[in-house]
């Protein structure tokens, strides 16, 4: 880890990207967001290093919540939608937190179902958020999909999508 950084260029790492699309070739190395890092850790799948020392789980999430307020609702998010099968990258260039892939299905060989946007269940969103993010979506050519947490951590998802009429 170097800042906000999280990158490796090992061997195990370009497997793991060939395999399940986890992180971002860049040149020589990998490169991996916040939330697929303290997945990757939390799966015992990677280590992090700063400077010579370990991080672990605990303290990489608490130096995250410094860098993302909201990781910890997207560590949610994220993991349940990796442990059920579907590759997730991030969509920030989207205005959302992430776009996902049908299963199966791998970045740059189809575009993303999905764009998610994590929320708790005791946040409120007003009705011009929703439209946004809906018009984001749509836009995008990708339906939107709600991820909603609660208090237990379990996620419910809602999708929306435009209908004509």
């Amino acid at each position: 880890m170097s800042g906000e950084r999280i990158f490796s260029n090992s061997i195990e790492a370009f497997n793991l990207y060939e395999k399940s699309r986890f992180g971002e070739k860049t040149g020589e190395k990998v490169e991996y967001s916040l939330v697929e890092s303290l997945f990757l850790v939390s799966q015992e799948r990677m280590q992090v290093f700063s400077g010579k020392k370990e991080m672990d789980p605990d303290s990489l999430m608490s130096k995250m919540r410094r860098i993302d307020k909201k990781i910890g609702t997207k560590f949610v998010v994220f993991s349940d939608l990796r442990k059920r099968g579907y590759i997730v990258k991030s969509a920030l260039k989207f205005g959302a937190e992430f776009r996902v892939y049908g299963r199966g299905v791998k970045p740059g060989e189809d575009h993303a179902q999905w764009i998610v946007f994590c929320v708790r269940e005791n946040e409120q969103l007003k009705w011009h958020e929703f439209a946004a993010k809906n018009r984001i979506a749509h836009s995008t050519k990708k339906n939107l999909l709600l991820g909603i947490v609660d208090e237990e951590g379990d996620v419910s998802y809602y999708e929306v999508e435009w209908k004509r009429l």
